[in-house]
């Protein structure tokens, strides 16, 4: 392969295509180096491909593949790029005349299935913030129809293919990147049934597994993800890391409590000793927020609504079995393929 080694596992690859000024560099710098949306204004189109590596329980790598390449020509290798992939996502600008991306999109479809059968594909609708909510649903309806005609005239009618409506102007971009990094990591099921006795036995009304690096969150329970919710939760992730590069270097000055944690101005929030982020926040409607930190750069963030019930009473029952279901993902990451000189 040119330029750039793929990763030898097959569930550990995702490549990111589409044509020329989709918006492929700006998702990635975005969801993986924190960078402003408007500051991607001023990014140059790709030339090379490029690799962002992504660690979790698993850990990932997303390759980047510049538009004008012409991935089938015979001083490419691209059986072995293919072979090595587990998602194949494909951008197509929702605001540009995308026929000519759903006829790419196919002939890569057809050629990654011949030589990937276990490949999930993965369609984003981009920068649909341009667009009202009557033509987002007609560009998705659109978009379906004619891949999934481009496809029955190739045989390939049966494929399954995922389409979601992103923009980087918002959360939607990291909610559908978070959708399909999940369908590459193998304990998934075990985490969601972790996640549903953790909040069946706390007041947590829904609860994600987060990496706090680009806000994706690997894992979350079987009740239906509402995007308001993952937004507040997100939202709180970036606070909390505030917080914590404000106050991690205070110990040295100012005298915690008797377990050593750091009191803030605002007694609703709390953050612990440097080696654990951990921060609470009661809101005005009472419902509490609640964040600690897990292994391998997660973060559990959840919903607490006490209903009743006096905040301390819920936090001490919220600790007791979150400290159990770190040991469960301490459990789960010891006995995954990755080497343990690498947590992080």
């Amino acid at each position: 392969m040119n330029n750039t080694e793929a990763p030898t596992d097959p569930k550990a690859m995702i490549l990111l295509m589409g044509l020329r000024r989709c918006g492929k560099s700006s998702i990635c710098k975005v969801v993986f180096h924190n960078m402003q949306p408007l500051d991607t204004l001023y990014l140059e189109s790709t030339s090379n491909p490029s690799l962002e590596h992504f660690s979790t329980l698993i850990d990932l790598a997303v390759m980047e593949l510049p538009g004008q390449l012409n991935y089938f020509e015979p001083s490419y290798d691209s059986e072995r790029l293919f072979k090595s992939v587990g998602a194949l996502v494909y951008v197509i600008d929702s605001q540009d005349e995308y026929l000519s991306a759903i006829t790419n999109l196919a002939m890569i479809m057809e050629y990654a299935y011949k030589v990937n059968p276990s490949i999930n594909i993965e369609v984003l609708i981009h920068k649909v913030d341009g667009l009202n909510e009557d033509f987002k649903v007609d560009a998705q309806r659109e978009i379906m129809q004619r891949t999934g005609e481009e496809l029955l005239e190739l045989g390939l009618d049966g494929v399954q293919v995922s389409f979601y409506l992103t923009s980087i102007f918002d959360h939607s971009i990291y909610e559908a990147f978070s959708r399909i990094v999940q369908k590459l990591i193998p304990e998934i099921s075990y985490l969601e049934n972790m996640l549903d006795n953790l909040i069946q036995h706390s007041k947590i009304e829904k609860a994600f597994l987060f990496d706090i690096n680009s806000k994706i969150y690997v894992s979350t329970d079987s009740n239906p993800v509402d995007i308001q919710t993952y937004e507040v939760c997100a939202e709180f992730v970036d606070v909390s890391i505030d917080l914590f590069d404000l106050y991690k270097n205070s110990n040295q000055v100012q005298k915690g409590n008797e377990n050593g944690n750091l009191q803030l101005n605002d007694s609703k929030k709390v953050i612990k000793h440097p080696e654990e982020l951990k921060n609470v926040s009661q809101l005005g409607n009472d419902v509490i927020l609640y964040l600690r930190q897990m292994i391998r750069g997660l973060a559990l963030v959840s919903i607490i609504r006490p209903n009743g019930t006096d905040m301390e009473s819920c936090l001490t029952v919220a600790d007791y079995n979150v400290d159990i279901f770190k040991k469960g993902l301490e459990k789960i990451w010891a006995s995954s393929k990755i080497p343990k000189n690498e947590q992080i």
